[in-house]
């Protein structure tokens, strides 16, 4: 039920995007920087384009640097989980250890009364 919602969804945002490209098929003029600057340095980068590739292009870069802004922003917290989980094992393990050490019978009867019950 919620894979075809999913697909039914997916089918609307595509069938949205493609009406939006369709009808902003027109070529502009796309210029890394503006007529003046260019000609003082000599540089005149520019591209023709149509609008919806400006526009999703726009959308694609804006939310990668999102993300990118959002990872970075949560670097702290990676690191912190990662030294945590790396001492949580560690005392597992000592932990264990130690459960062995105490846990050695002095007599064979006691040890065979305290093996665990197999189920």
């Amino acid at each position: 039920m919620f894979r075809y919602l999913r697909y039914l969804t997916l089918a609307a945002v595509g069938l949205a995007l493609l009406i939006v490209a369709l009808a902003n098929r027109t070529p502009v003029l796309l210029k890394a920087m503006p007529d003046d600057f260019a000609a003082f340095l000599g540089l005149t980068w520019q591209m023709e384009l149509p609008v919806f590739v400006v526009l999703f292009g726009g959308i694609v870069i804006g939310v990668l640097v999102g993300f990118l802004w959002e990872w970075a922003r949560e670097h702290k917290h990676r690191a912190t989980a990662s030294t945590k989980t790396r001492e949580v094992s560690r005392l597992e393990r000592e932990l264990a250890t130690m459960r062995d050490a105490t846990s050695l019978p002095q007599d064979d009867i006691i040890a065979l009364l305290d093996r665990p019950k197999a189920k």
